[in-house]
């Protein structure tokens, strides 16, 4: 994070935060621009994170032809669980610590006003599923862990192995180099939290050298791992950066019923058994047939703590637009940390929202993870399109464990920041 960004954010953002006035980024997709309660908006129409894009075609023809809506966002999500190249959820998700893949899901259902939920679940790819057969099948709403495995094998889903040897690499490469960074605490929210310190370049060698060194060393290790060459510095920067892997969906049809669905493989090299938001039922995702759906990608303790996804349905609930309730839910993430700037640049999230009248918003904390890729959200109203988030901060994220900005001489060409 560049000391400019940082000194622009801490004078001029966070008092309109405080101050509790939204923020916007410049270059605000106007349709998008919905604080205004007027129509039309389209119905049906369905939302969700980026990497549902390709998936969107087919459920919007479902969904118009009368599907079910929650079998239509599923439908949606289903695609990058199956998919082993998608390493942010179902099939070849990045591991835990350990080397597992451990998955989470949450659906809600809004013309029957249901929920299911699954978490930590191990060896089942499509979690998202097996979210709405704890709804439908069960007196429970959310299963966990190995009992959560037991039932999904009970109603039909094969066990197999989620690890795939893609993944299995990128693992033995964080172990290798940087399994020292691990999520053991104290966390960013921890009173006696500090920022890393970063030993000093040397009297010989820049910090820019270091870097590259690292870098070429990491990549060097990829290839004995047998990575593929093309596919090596994606795998550097997972490891260098470890990223969070969701996705979420809400389906509106036009008569009027709503539902939501977010499945993740949770964040990289985590501590086995944890469980992020996403299958936390107000959090990672929340419906109200009565109001709209909201879902959450990004930061999921970070999201916990401020009911992300119910917070934005119940602003909408009292008369705020949908981008107005998602910055309200934003705003209240920058609040628990008192507009401390060296916590907040590790963190980020992204909101996804769809008002019952098809009035939609994506909204962000930061413009984007890094320049030139901006947090987007997926839509398709009859007609298919990725839309830049509005977001409140100023500039991109850092994500954590924590390092130093790259030079821009190192990033350019890079394929690892894409």
């Amino acid at each position: 994070m560049t000391f400019s960004r940082r000194n622009f954010v801490k004078t001029s953002v966070l008092g309109a935060v405080a101050a509790g006035v939204g923020t916007r980024a410049q270059g605000e997709d106007p349709r998008q621009n919905d604080a205004a309660p007027s129509g039309p908006h389209k119905r049906p129409i369905i939302v969700c994170a980026n990497n549902g894009y390709a998936y969107l075609e087919n459920a919007f023809a479902f969904l118009k032809g009368g599907g079910d809506t929650l079998d239509a966002a599923i439908k949606v999500v289903k695609g990058p669980e199956d998919d082993p190249n998608d390493d942010s959820v179902g099939l070849g998700g990045i591991p835990s610590e350990e080397g597992v893949v451990e998955l989470d899901a949450c659906c809600m259902h809004g013309p029957t006003r249901r929920a299911g939920s699954v978490g930590g679940v191990r060896n089942i790819k499509n979690v998202a599923l097996v979210s709405k057969a704890v709804m439908e099948h069960t007196g429970h709403v959310m299963l966990v862990g190995e009992g959560a495995e037991r039932f999904a094998v009970a109603v039909g889903f094969p066990r197999e192995n989620l690890l795939t040897e893609h993944s299995r690499k990128i693992w033995l490469l964080w172990k290798e180099f940087h399994s020292t960074d691990d999520w053991w605490g104290p966390g960013l929210a921890d009173p006696h939290w500090q920022a890393p310190a970063f030993g000093p370049a040397g009297k010989d060698k820049p910090q820019s050298e270091l870097w590259q060194d690292r870098i070429q060393n990491l990549q060097a290790r990829a290839g004995d791992l047998g990575i593929e060459p093309e596919l090596q510095l994606a795998a550097v920067r997972k490891v260098l950066f470890p990223p969070t892997g969701t996705i979420h969906c809400s389906a509106l049809n036009d008569k009027g019923e709503i539902s939501g669905v977010t499945t993740t493989s949770g964040l990289a090299f985590k501590l086995p058994g944890r469980c992020g938001d996403s299958p936390i039922i107000g959090a990672g995702c929340y419906t109200d047939q009565d109001v709209g759906s909201a879902g959450a990608t990004g930061s999921g303790e970070e999201n916990i703590k401020v009911a992300g996804a119910h917070t934005i349905v119940e602003n909408m609930r009292h008369g705020m637009s949908p981008q107005e309730a998602g910055m309200d839910a934003l705003k209240r993430i920058v609040r628990n940390y008192n507009g401390d700037m060296n916590r907040i640049h590790f963190l980020d999230m992204t909101y996804y929202i769809l008002r019952k009248d098809g009035a939609y918003s994506g909204v962000s904390l930061w413009e984007g993870y890094s320049k030139g890729h901006p947090h987007k959200i997926a839509i398709h109203d009859g007609a298919l399109r990725a839309e830049a988030t509005v977001s409140l901060l100023k500039g991109y994220s850092q994500e954590f464990p924590p390092f130093p900005d790259i030079p821009e001489d190192l990033k350019k060409g890079s394929e690892y920041l894409k």
